[in-house]
């Protein structure tokens, strides 16, 4: 699986107890993003943050496009659709830390969490300028992560925690609406190999591929993709192959053929057929209607 080159850090087991629930951070990575992401979202019970340190770019959350600059500071929790298209003469370079939630104790409820905890996993999208160092706690946390000292996994806990309430303090005042996390049967890796796979090899993936990157059976990996995404593996897989086709056709450098080409697709009429099926428009029809807006807005 082909990853942006970055410091990436997955590979360890950083769980602390918040109120009645356990967060796990089960991937910590500060990267630049040269390449863009397709739309994806994540499973119900986790929440992605994002802070961009330098560079511009554009995000879509919920088929709502936003500029992204230095400062932004951005969630995306359960369910979010989101993708990332960086500008290429100055591309983001980001901190981005992927959180799972799950509850301890059926027996608790929500009234017995911390408010901060309560507001933050009640609130599945943020957007905005941060307002409470986000950038000075990251730059603590993966200088934790490299210099691995004494007691640094202690560190790494309590920096992450404080992340949290920094981030419900960023959220204070945004309209926000969800639900609470809740109980999980997903191992924690496999969150990371579904969403990665599908954000990374959408091209190639089958259902056979990823059930054995998951060690599971077919069966059990449409039936975790139906109660974890809401989604059956084709129309995951869809979702990927046509919201880079979006990004693909944005620039026109690149031919039709050659998107249709790169996309995995056995003919350009496959992928224009498919693409007007999914979109309501012919790929070429779609790429003059952006040149037009393009050109009005001049």
């Amino acid at each position: 699986m082909q990853k942006p080159i970055g410091k990436f850090y997955d590979d360890l087991d950083i769980s602390f107890p918040v109120g009645n629930m356990l967060c796990r951070a089960l991937k910590l990575s500060y990267e630049q993003c040269q390449r863009s992401f397709p739309s994806h979202s994540h499973s119900r019970n986790s929440w992605e943050l994002h802070y961009i340190v330098c560079g511009r770019g554009r995000i879509t959350l919920n088929q709502t496009p936003y500029e992204i600059t230095p400062n932004t500071f951005f969630v995306t929790g359960p369910h979010v659709e989101h993708s990332q298209v960086p500008d290429p003469s100055d591309p983001v370079t980001e901190y981005c830390i992927y959180l799972k939630f799950e509850p301890v104790s059926a027996s608790f409820t929500s009234k017995e969490n911390p408010d901060f905890l309560n507001l933050f996993i009640h609130t599945p999208v943020f957007l905005g300028q941060d307002t409470q160092n986000i950038r000075g706690l990251m730059q603590t946390l993966f200088r934790e992560l490299e210099s691995r000292g004494t007691g640094y996994m202690t560190v790494v806990r309590t920096l992450l925690l404080q992340l949290l309430v920094q981030s419900a303090r960023n959220f204070e005042g945004f309209h926000h609406t969800g639900s609470a996390a809740a109980t999980s049967s997903l191992s924690d890796r496999n969150y990371l190999i579904i969403e990665e796979s599908f954000l990374y090899d959408y091209q190639e993936l089958t259902l056979e591929s990823l059930a054995q990157r998951l060690g599971l059976g077919t069966r059990q990996t449409e039936r975790l993709l139906r109660e974890h995404y809401g989604k059956t593996f084709l129309q995951k897989k869809t979702d990927s192959k046509m919201s880079a086709a979006l990004i693909l056709l944005s620039d026109p450098a690149k031919s039709i053929t050659e998107i249709s080409a790169s996309l995995g697709y056995s003919s350009v009429e496959h992928f224009s057929g498919a693409f007007r099926k999914y979109h309501g428009i012919s790929p070429r029809a779609w790429r003059n209607a952006k040149k037009d807006q393009a050109a009005d807005a001049t």
